[in-house]
């Protein structure tokens, strides 16, 4: 494809720093797209180390409000921010990141006519699936989009169903993926069966659901430990679980650590536990335990299966005895571990983040065309 340079508008309407999933999959794809000059939109305060991926930063002035009696307020005064922005960048393309939040309706009401891709993360399709007003954003910036960019099929047909098959001609699948030259898997093998160190990374929400893993503990044969490393509401409650069910010294807990410390000690572990039982968009956690040689007992959810490949081990969302029964197969099978690590270092290879950056581009491309 011909070499063009773009200039591209973009943005995650938070703090400008690595504040979620979302905002670190976005630093990533920017720094490994060629040929983009991206200006994004934030929030202050700024991590100045993380906003290198960008040729420039803007932190936005409008006080952010939520979904409520001073919503369209707050949104009329927001278009006219991006807007002024826009006609002074004139952009090639608006990559509008989440379908149907307030900057991507921004987006979508100051584009005129520059093309704008909408790139969906999950958060966004959940609300929408929750709430009408959020459903009618949805709408609106669909109808406003050249294309719509969901990592795996089936958010891309959940889409396609809350949008009423209005706008399947402009869905299209770029998996998501991570810098996979950054990852280390561990040195040696594993050689005995025994029981597990565990590891669970994410939010401590309801639909991450850490709870199954926390409640099969207290029902393996074998006497695993889990790490569960994160922040969320419902922290305290996981604790005093633990402690009902008399494990609190095999469930240990750490706050959300920062990408690189992370990778650092997922090598420690020996498998790692995915607990969501609702929407997930993609699970880049998935893949990052994947780069670092830890087989995954996952929740059966759509679209994981075919994120994981043959590299883990499903059971039974939200079912702590199905968990359970996985864990101890997993840990007193050496051998069938052993086969899972390796399959899952060759999985993590197909979600380079270059992959998803040259996709995107291309896409770029064609709707700039």
């Amino acid at each position: 494809m011909t070499t063009k340079s773009l200039t591209v508008v973009t943005g995650i309407n938070r703090i400008s720093g690595p504040s979620s999933g979302s905002s670190i999959l976005v630093n990533d794809l920017y720094r490994a797209m060629p040929d983009i000059h991206t200006t994004f939109l934030g929030r202050a305060p700024v991590d100045h180390a993380w906003k290198t991926a960008f040729d420039q930063l803007i932190t936005l002035s409008t006080p952010k409000r939520h979904q409520g009696p001073a919503f369209d307020s707050y949104v009329d005064e927001l278009t006219r921010e991006v807007g002024a922005l826009i006609e002074k960048i004139q952009p090639n393309a608006i990559h509008a990141q989440y379908l149907g939040f307030a900057l991507s309706l921004a987006f979508s009401r100051t584009a005129r006519g520059i093309p704008i891709i909408v790139i969906a993360h999950g958060p966004d399709v959940m609300a929408a699936e929750r709430s009408p007003s959020e459903r009618e954003v949805m709408h609106e910036v669909a109808a406003a989009s050249a294309a719509i960019v969901a990592p795996t099929p089936a958010l891309a047909d959940r889409i396609d169903r809350l949008t009423r098959g209005r706008f399947t001609d402009r869905l299209t699948v770029i998996p998501w993926g991570i810098r996979l030259s950054d990852a280390r898997a561990r040195d040696q093998p594993p050689t005995a069966s025994r029981p597990l160190s565990l590891v669970h990374a994410g939010r401590l929400d309801d639909n991450k659901s850490t709870i199954t893993a926390v409640e099969a503990l207290a029902s393996t044969h074998q006497p695993h430990h889990l790490t569960v490393i994160g922040k969320g509401p419902l922290r305290q409650h996981l604790e005093q679980r633990a402690l009902e069910l008399g494990i609190r010294d095999r469930v240990h807990f750490h706050p959300f650590l920062p990408r690189a410390q992370l990778w650092a000690c997922l090598p420690n572990f020996d498998a790692f536990v995915f607990t969501t039982r609702g929407l997930e968009a993609f699970g880049l956690v998935l893949i990052e335990a994947q780069a670092h040689g830890l087989p995954v007992a996952y929740s059966d959810l759509p679209g994981v299966k075919e994120i994981l490949g043959s590299a883990g081990v499903p059971y039974i969302p939200g079912d702590p005895s199905s968990l359970a029964a996985a864990l101890d197969d997993m840990g007193r099978d050496v051998h069938r571990r052993e086969a899972l690590a390796k399959a899952a270092l060759s999985n993590a290879r197909r979600y380079d983040i270059a992959t998803s950056a040259r996709q995107l581009r291309e896409l770029t491309l064609r709707v700039t065309s």
